[in-house]
């Protein structure tokens, strides 16, 4: 872990679990729906958004889903009846079929028997020696006429008999016919009233994630405004702790150096009046200048604030794909002609080390024993850009130097 990642803040928490709806409410519930989307439009996206507000929205999310669950559940369920009425219509449909080709079945026998008594009635009574059983009922010596007339009963008499049994049946599939048509009429009425529920169903769940779409989109700006809110404390925060600290380094390096300059005036006086080389007393040191910015760090500033959003990447330096903290600081450097070691602790190994009360944009801010665990850039104002853990972006952020903080580089 990085020094940086101490910094990272905690994600929002998870939305309420959603709760049930009846059946009964399915088509109560289409009037609720405006209401809901008026309601999540008054939620005010002008102001800070606050927990309440939050709180409130995903409540309002999780009762809309819910209600969107339940619609969706009955959606399914009528889908289901619906291909069961289908299933039913089919079947019905297929038995009038079937008794249709039943009854037209039945007429082809008849009037097949009709014409092969006929054949056979004339063709016995004209044959004579025929093996045929009926003509051998003939056969005795008997008067013709009365064996043609006799004949003929009994062909036309199976006839009738077949005919009759033909009446029969087609009565009775035609009152199975009529009743199957009934069944297939209200069948059928059951079947559209189910695919117009079903219809209605779909359009209501539609109208709910439309609003659902519409609060969940206002959660999340609520969440980025709350978080941006934060992030704008936290930065002013740290702006202002590292200004005075800042302050405070300057005024006590000019009181050091108003001291020095002081003493060095007090002890020339001494030694002129004196007359003496010097005494036991020593000339103090003058405190030493930090070396001047160098004259590309503007670019290099412009060039690390153009990868802002860029994730990081353990071990990164690629611009537009992802960088570490080192990375980062030796690419756009770099940009500037300047070049630099890759980790951060050989950066600060290879930066000249200035008081906090001399920094300037483009200075280096270290981390951990050496500068081994961060680097930072100064872009001025308060403020560093860095890329500082993983699953966060390069972005801009108030100065810290609390624990962990190493000192201050500048490029030479």
């Amino acid at each position: 872990m990085t020094h940086a990642e101490l910094y990272s803040t905690s994600e929002p928490g998870a939305s309420p679990a959603p709760r049930k709806t009846s059946r009964k409410r399915l088509f109560a519930v289409l009037a609720l729906a405006s209401a809901i989307g008026a309601a999540s439009a008054v939620i005010s996206t002008t102001r800070p958004a606050s927990a309440d507000q939050i709180s409130d929205a995903k409540a309002e999310a999780a009762a809309i889903t819910a209600k969107l669950q339940a619609i969706q559940g009955q959606e399914q369920s009528l889908s289901g009846q619906v291909q069961s009425a289908d299933y039913r219509l089919s079947q019905l449909q297929g038995q009038i079929a079937a008794n249709q080709a039943e009854v037209a079945k039945d007429q082809a026998e008849v009037a097949k028997d009709q014409g092969q008594l006929r054949v056979q009635a004339i063709s016995d009574y004209t044959s004579s020696g025929t093996t045929n059983q009926v003509t051998q009922m003939f056969s005795s010596d008997v008067d013709t006429s009365d064996i043609r007339s006799e004949y003929s009963s009994i062909a036309a008499g199976n006839v009738t008999t077949t005919i009759d049994q033909l009446h029969t049946a087609q009565a009775q599939l035609q009152a199975t016919q009529s009743a199957l048509q009934q069944q297939t009429s209200q069948a059928t009425a059951t079947r559209n009233g189910l695919q117009s529920s079903e219809s209605q169903a779909a359009d209501l769940a539609g109208q709910y994630q439309g609003t659902l779409n519409s609060v969940n989109a206002n959660i999340q700006q609520l969440v980025a405004q709350q978080q941006a809110a934060q992030a704008a404390a936290a930065k002013a925060a740290a702006t202002a702790a590292f200004n005075a600290k800042l302050a405070a380094a300057q005024k006590a390096q000019a009181a050091a150096q108003a001291t020095v300059t002081s003493a060095s005036g007090s002890g020339s006086t001494g030694s002129a009046s004196s007359g003496s080389s010097g005494g036991g007393n020593s000339a103090p040191v003058a405190a030493s200048s930090p070396p001047p910015v160098p004259s590309g760090v503007g670019g290099a500033i412009q060039a690390a604030e153009s990868q802002l959003g860029v994730p990081y990447v353990w071990g990164g330096e690629t611009p537009g794909v992802g960088f570490d903290c080192s990375g980062l600081v030796q690419w756009s450097y770099a940009q500037a002609g300047i070049g630099l070691p890759r980790t951060s602790g050989a950066q600060y190994a290879a930066t000249v080390h200035i008081p906090l009360a001399d920094i300037e944009p483009g200075d280096l801010l270290f981390y951990g024993a050496d500068g081994s665990e961060h680097v930072a850039m100064y872009i001025g104002g308060g403020s560093m850009i860095e890329a500082p853990y993983t699953g966060a972006t390069v972005h801009v952020t108030g100065v810290r130097t609390g624990d962990g903080f190493a000192g201050v580089g500048r490029v030479g």
